[in-house]
């Protein structure tokens, strides 16, 4: 029995460990995440406290950059994702990011933008 239970809360603690997502699952892309064009960028809204939904739409799967430039266009964030053919919902967060305007692209492996947008960062 104790064997039994320490199987059960080893598997838990490995599930409750592992790294979640930035990809929310797409049953349907809310209306204000849509994008008409085949590739772009969209996010949920342009005013950002602590995070906000974004829509990386790509028509190529694969690695892409998504990069925040601060109002003197300096790089302040990038990272690496990969996205699927279509609509990819990410979380941007922004917490960390002092309040001000910045601008936020998607790149690909070739440092090609595929689109960009802006936000204000408030409290």
């Amino acid at each position: 029995m104790k064997k039994i239970f320490l199987v059960v809360l080893s598997t838990m603690i490995l599930i409750g460990c592992r790294k979640e997502q930035d990809f929310l699952p797409i049953s349907e892309v809310s209306e204000g995440l849509k994008i008409t064009n085949s590739i772009g960028i969209k996010l949920q809204s342009p005013f950002v406290t602590k995070e906000v939904a974004m829509n990386v739409k790509s028509e190529i799967a694969g690695s892409v950059t998504i990069k925040i430039f601060d109002i003197s266009n300096r790089v302040v964030s990038k990272e690496t994702v990969n996205v699927i053919v279509g609509d990819n919902i990410l979380n941007v967060y922004t917490s960390s990011l002092p309040n001000s305007a910045y601008r936020i692209g998607f790149f690909d492996s070739k440092n090609n933008m595929l689109g960009i947008t802006d936000f204000n960062k408030i409290n």
